[in-house]
């Protein structure tokens, strides 16, 4: 309660969230039911121990005994030698069957009550069993005589230490008269009386911020201590997170209100680092770390280790005086931080203020902007919990750069290429670019800032947007009369000027362009179209201020003149108003202009602008440790060749600035895919979840339960707990008082905590796990009317914006609402509903970062709720299980360093068509002042030019990092390759129509063509 008496909501939610956990423990238990109509054994999968014989008879393996144990146990290490003496209290049930003559209408299975039994055991160094007269005489008491069990002592001294497997084991025969079911359920064991010391957790090296130890693991169970030396087995693993809050200085926090900074920013920031400096030396300085190692035990590794971060964090510390020292040195600097704070100000809702880690990464970095060549050698990554605020950090960065580009020349063109890894980019993710752009475009007008319009592209390509739309379709054209057009393609889902829902999409054939409109009579925008480019030759034509989109784009850079707008100036601008810059003249664009059967003619006008600022001043990656592997690779020439384009156009190369859910591995990975060094913001804190940015409160965030289902399949259990959730929402919704008295609830919050938790994710990490998740539950749930939808890669655009508006304003009736989304890893990356607070997860995700960033998805700004099911005859989700609370604690010491290698010769076959079409095309066709389409004209200009094998594959290979000396192999490769472009080019009868069908490959369409997929077959039964 709060200090009033009144329950507040949050603490409602977390009420409502242990109860729907217990609910859904009992479920799986059958706690509390006394009859059933259908065997137990087929029904429950906690609690329950198949009989040692039928293990025994089966495949007599690891993994089965895992899917369907006939034991449960503690491993302990003693504190001393043998002999050792304990007690063992078992708990546990069984279920027995009525004759067919004597049927109950409740069912013709009963419960039996419940058997607890305390054994003495005492241990010497061969191990020993206890208990099994006792416990079969329990279960005849109980009336299930014939069940049997014993309790088992293992001693296993080939450790480093002595190790006691203390288990209960279901010793009953298969088969025996009277006996309906030889299962037992609702098992337990709690040891007390022997001394233990703790494990240290082997999965992890040591380390001066966390703490290894663990009391106790468990076998087939989690385990929980009660008191020093006392131990219970739990049937799920319950692990609490807390929410952060975000300063941990010693005083109060400087006033970082978006108003305050963009009116006179400087004392503020300025006690802002202070604060900064007064943390680090009192938590860094070499005599502190001095007292810590002396006090915890530290190795030199450890003290080592600590030295080495103690000096990242003091050169943390540097780069924010020198930012601050920047805003006070350079007017214009400072100014393009007031306008950003302005703007900000205008386009965020519900705050109206910075987290301080927020404005210290727009500090550490803001020396970009003067000292440009210096600053783009490193890639920062803004390292932060998800849902920290990660996005609006980089937004305060690039409105800043946007800014600054208009007070200092740049009047157009592109200050921004934001790239996102998956297919389909986040809608959410691109409202709030939307947002912060409109709410700058408003400052700039009312500052009177010159330039262009602040404008947004979207660049997805055909999955989601056209590519360009035409006025007569041929094939897979899109036209303005195309089915769907121009309505499917609407992007935004709210006005980004007024934030009305009256959005319109409409085509406007005059000005060719598919544009969103506000209706709303009072929107601040007017009656104009919004600055918003959905189509991809719109994006080129007026090059918005921020390019958002997803990764695979990039490979278009080898085969779309007009991407050179994004690296680079366009050649021309058409003289018909509102068509725009233009590119290479080609047949069906005779003068360059992008607008089909452009009437201008071949009068254009120049740049307005010098064309070496047209170069974007950053290039932004959302969710860096998604590319890896194939893509990775791939990736990391295609970077090399934005940067060889964007300096031999402009003479200069964009910043890099990410986003990650990990550190594991981060300088490698910046170093192959762009051969920069890697800056990490904020530099992790001296302990573990602490840092002067962050500490933890007791306000709960999400509760983890990891289940490991026994004996059924993985698909009932996640049946039969989202039917558990969705039955305690309806009774909830049904019977308030009831349920509230049950769970200790204000009657007041009912109508909150239906919305809040009335909408249950499920997560596959396979399409097929999606799939078979939203038909099973259409046929298998008792409970009716449960409305199901997709959210996958292959869910359409316009379906997307929809759910995620049905999501954001549900229906008045519950019943019409969307009540469970199956998804897959597109949930996983910027979707951030805050009625999202309860998931199911059908096995762990592939890695340990798609689970770090998709459980985030759920308890947003509410306690959620998360069930992890294990599939566990699988070795990583069985080790997983068995050390879930530091997994889930200490979760980004468990990602695996990035898989990724810019020297695969597979991917370079890959590669180079691209590099030799994006370089034919940017730079040679532009300096030529003809077109290079067809292989003629190129013949002659290579001809005149001087260009040769070796010449362009000593410019290739340079572009791409490899030399002769270190990647002799792939200088070569790249040189035959050369060879046999140049042959296909000189040969007068060559059958290729355009320069892209020349050489042996042509130029990737996306950078995912490298990802060949092939059917996976997995056993159900895990």
């Amino acid at each position: 309660m709060t200090s009033s008496g009144v329950q507040s909501l949050e603490q409602a939610c977390e009420a409502f969230v242990a109860w729907l956990d217990r609910r859904v423990i009992a479920a799986g238990r059958g706690d509390g039911l006394d009859r059933l109509e259908v065997a137990p054994s087929g029904t429950f999968w906690l609690g329950r121990l198949s009989c040692e014989d039928e293990v025994k008879d089966g495949l007599n393996d690891d993994r089965s005994e895992r899917l369907d144990p006939c034991a449960i146990g503690i491993r302990l290490r003693p504190a001393g030698g043998p002999p050792w003496s304990m007690s063992v209290t078992v708990r546990a049930r069984a279920w027995g069957k009525d004759e067919p003559k004597d049927p109950d209408p409740r069912g013709r299975w009963w419960r039996s009550d419940l058997v607890e039994e305390v054994v003495s055991v005492l241990v010497d160094g061969a191990g020993t069993e206890a208990g099994s007269k006792q416990l079969e005489d329990a279960f005849a008491a109980v009336g299930v005589p014939g069940l049997s069990a014993k309790v088992k002592v293992d001693v296993e001294d080939w450790h480093k230490q002595t190790e006691l497997v203390v288990q209960l084991v279901n010793t009953s025969p298969i088969k025996a008269p009277g006996l309906a079911d030889s299962h037992l359920f609702e098992t337990q064991i709690e040891v007390r009386g022997l001394s233990t010391v703790p494990f240290q957790l082997e999965a992890l090296p040591d380390s001066f911020r966390y703490d290894r130890q663990v009391p106790a693991y468990g076998v087939n169970v989690g385990v929980e201590v009660l008191a020093p030396d006392v131990f219970r087995t739990t049937d799920t693993v319950t692990v609490q997170t807390f929410r952060p809050t975000y300063w941990n200085g010693a005083d109060a926090p400087p006033d970082l209100s978006f108003a305050t900074l963009a009116a006179d920013p400087i004392p503020q920031l300025t006690a802002l680092v202070e604060a900064l400096a007064a943390y680090d030396e009192a938590h860094w300085s070499p005599s502190v770390l001095d007292a810590r190692q002396a006090a915890e035990g530290w190795t030199p590794a450890m003290r080592a280790e600590a030295n080495r971060s103690a000096g990242e964090v003091f050169g943390e510390l540097d780069r924010l005086r020198t930012g601050l020292e920047l805003l006070r040195a350079r007017p214009e600097l400072c100014r393009a931080f007031q306008l950003m704070n302005k703007a900000i100000a205008r386009s965020a809702r519900g705050y109206d203020t910075w987290r301080p880690f927020q404005i210290g990464f727009l500090l550490a970095t803001v020396r970009f902007l003067v000292e440009r060549d210096e600053e783009a050698e490193y890639v920062d990554t803004v390292w932060f919990a998800t849902g920290g605020g990660k996005t609006e950090t980089y937004l305060g960065l690039l409105l800043t750069a946007a800014f600054f580009d208009r007070l200092t020349g740049k009047t157009m063109g592109v200050t921004a290429w934001s790239r996102f890894p998956l297919r389909l980019l986040s809608l959410q993710q691109t409202q709030r670019f939307a947002d912060a752009l409109a709410g700058a475009e408003m400052v700039r007008q009312e500052e009177n800032v010159g330039g262009t319009p602040f404008s947004l592209g979207f660049l997805v390509g055909q999955a989601g947007t056209p590519n360009k739309v035409v006025p007569k379709a041929e094939k897979d054209e899109i036209t303005p009369d195309s089915p769907g057009m121009p309505d499917k393609y609407q992007v935004l889902l709210h006005c980004p000027f007024c934030r009305a829902e009256k959005l319109t999409m409409r085509f406007d054939r005059k000005r060719w362009m598919l544009e969103h409109r506000c209706t709303n009579p009072d929107c601040t925008n007017g009656s104009r179209p919004l600055p918003m480019y959905v189509v991809d030759q719109e994006v080129f034509r007026f090059l918005p201020t921020v390019v958002v989109g997803t990764l695979d784009k990039a490979a278009s850079i080898g085969m779309q003149q007009a991407m050179r707008g994004l690296v680079g100036p366009p050649q021309k601008v058409c003289s018909v108003p509102w068509h725009g810059f233009t590119y290479a003249q080609r047949s069906s664009s005779p003068n360059g202009c992008l607008v089909p059967d452009c009437q201008g003619g071949p009068a254009l006008r120049d740049l307005p602008m010098d064309g070496e600022r047209f170069g974007p001043s950053l290039r932004l990656q959302d969710e860096l440790h998604l590319l890896r592997d194939s893509l990775g690779a791939v990736d990391s020439h295609y970077e090399s060749l934005l940067d060889h384009l964007q300096q031999r156009l402009c003479g200069s190369r964009a910043k890099i600035v990410a986003s990650s859910a990990t550190l594991t591995g981060y300088e490698h990975q910046v170093d192959v895919l762009y051969r920069r060094r890697g800056r990490v913001f904020p530099q992790p804190g001296p302990r573990a979840g602490e840092s002067f940015w962050t500490m933890p409160t007791d306000e709960p965030l999400r509760r983890f339960v990891a289940v490991a289902p026994r004996g059924v399949t993985l698909e009932h259990v996640s049946d039969r707990t989202l039917d558990t959730l969705q039955r305690c929402i309806r009774e909830l919704k049904d019977e308030p008082a009831r349920v509230c008295a049950d769970a200790g609830i204000d009657l007041q919050h009912v109508e909150k905590l239906v919305s809040l938790y009335g909408t249950d994710v499920v997560y596959g990490t396979t399409l097929y796990d999606v799939e078979a998740a939203g038909r099973s539950l259409g046929s298998n749930n008792t409970v009716s009317g449960i409305n199901v939808e997709q959210l996958t890669g292959q869910t359409d655009f316009d379906e997307v914006r929809a759910i995620l508006d049905r999501l954001d304003h549900p229906e008045p009736n519950f019943d019409d609402r969307i009540h469970v989304i199956a998804a897959s890893s597109m949930l996983s990356h910027g979707v951030d509903v805050d009625r999202l607070n309860t998931m199911v997860m059908l096995g762990l995700p592939l890695t340990t970062a798609e689970f770090i960033q998709t459980t985030a998805r759920v308890g947003r700004r509410h306690p959620g709720l998360v069930y992890v099911l294990h599939k566990i005859g699988r070795e990583r989700d069985a080790q997983t299980f068995r050390h879930f609370g530091p997994y889930v604690r200490q979760g980004d010491r468990f990602v695996d360093a990035i898989p990724i290698t810019r020297r695969s010769r597979r991917v370079l076959d890959l590669t180079i068509p691209g590099v030799v079409g994006a370089r034919t095309l940017m730079i040679r066709e532009p300096a030529s002042k003809q077109r290079l389409s067809t292989p003629a004209n190129l013949r002659g200009y290579a001809r005149d030019s001087g260009m040769s094998p070796a010449g362009e594959a000593a410019e290739i290979a340079a572009l791409l990092g490899f030399d002769d000396v270190t990647d002799p192999l792939h200088c070569e490769q790249i040189a035959q390759w050369m060879r046999e472009w140049f042959a296909d080019l000189d040969d007068p009868s060559t059958r290729a129509r355009f320069t892209s069908e020349l050489g042996p490959r042509q130029p990737m369409r996306s950078l995912r063509d490298v990802e060949a997929s092939a059917p996976i077959h997995e056993d159900r039964r895990s």
